[in-house]
């Protein structure tokens, strides 16, 4: 779907093609009707399609009148048109935010393992935050033209305007190259066929999929959606948890998500696993004693999570840790976990 913003650009191409289209009639038509010199048709032209009034080169003939009649009711039309596309496109920024897009888009092609997010409503703008406050390079997808505007003027944001139900805009969103993808579109069917779409597209990637009705979860997880989220079950079970259960709440936001006293839950990866540590238990890992961090989950290879591992667990490289400490703490545990110092 082309945007606003390409059909204006259009306009204006099409204003200066009709004025150069009208130049050259004029140019030609002269050295046919008048025998002019090109310079003298080309003067002549000019002032005739301006209306500035000069006097002619040569006195004309009744057929050269009755050209630079044709020529001046022509260019009546054409100029109003060629000022009014020009100066609006000007006044409404369009040439800058066209060359503004061009080298979002540059920049694009050019990224590999960032995450894609289709829709900038509620959701999609909170995705995108999380995701930034983390270092990662995140591509909004969007057709609504207020809020693409308001990604152009924060100016540290990937963007593309357009459906995100399109093979094309995927592509122009190096789907091929992204980690994940993001869909928050308000209709669960929109985000059924980005799934879809980006499942054929990229069959590796992480797929993270919104969904209102409930019946939605089996369908969007068969189309190759890896997570299925219902932000309003979540709302109601969270509302609830903080009447019954207040502080466990409050406890586990302060970690996941607002971290007072710089202190955080991260995940680390047993693949740069020191080999000293190739399977040997959590314990002679010395976790605590070393980092001060506490390994509190553990998903194996067969994506089976363990809870407050034992201390006679032994890692493998296919393992994934859920740590929680201070950033100086988490930093000392994966200096620990690769380099067994």
């Amino acid at each position: 779907m082309r945007s606003d913003l390409r059909k204006s650009v259009n306009s204006s191409i099409l204003a200066l093609t009709l004025l150069l289209s009208l130049i050259t009639i004029g140019v030609a038509g002269y050295m046919f009707i008048e025998h002019f010199t090109f310079i003298e048709s080309l003067y002549m032209t000019v002032i005739t399609i301006s209306t500035v009034g000069f006097e002619e080169v040569h006195n004309l003939s009744e057929l050269g009148m009755l050209f630079t009649i044709f020529l001046i009711t022509f260019s009546l039309g054409i100029f109003g048109f060629v000022l009014t596309s020009i100066t609006r496109n000007i006044f409404e920024g369009v040439f800058k935010n066209y060359y503004k897009d061009n080298k979002v888009r540059r920049q694009i092609n050019k990224l590999e393992n960032h995450v894609i997010i289709c829709g900038y409503g509620r959701v999609g703008k909170q995705s995108a935050e999380e995701l930034l406050t983390h270092g990662v390079k995140v591509v909004i997808i969007d057709h609504d033209e207020n809020e693409i505007n308001n990604l152009r003027n924060k100016g540290n944001i990937f963007f593309i305007q357009g459906d995100a139900t399109t093979d094309e805009i995927m592509e122009s969103a190096q789907i091929t190259k992204a980690s994940a993808l993001i869909t928050t579109l308000p209709k669960d069917a929109d985000n059924l066929f980005v799934v879809l779409s980006a499942r054929v597209l990229n069959s590796k990637m992480k797929i993270i999929s919104r969904a209102s009705d409930e019946h939605s979860d089996v369908k969007l997880k068969r189309a190759g959606a890896t997570n299925v989220i219902m932000p309003d079950k979540i709302g109601g079970q969270r509302m609830a948890k903080l009447v019954a259960q207040p502080d466990i709440v409050e406890f586990l936001e302060n970690i996941l998500i607002q971290g007072p006293n710089d202190v955080n839950l991260e995940e680390f990866s047993c693949e740069k696993l020191n080999v000293k540590f190739h399977n040997k238990t959590i314990g002679e890992l010395g976790v605590r004693n070393k980092s001060g961090a506490n390994i509190i989950g553990l998903k194996d290879g067969d994506n089976t999570y363990s809870y407050n591992p034992s201390a006679l667990t032994k890692l493998h490289s296919t393992d994934m840790l859920f740590v929680l400490g201070t950033s100086s703490q988490l930093l000392s545990f994966n200096k620990l976990l690769e380099t067994g110092e």
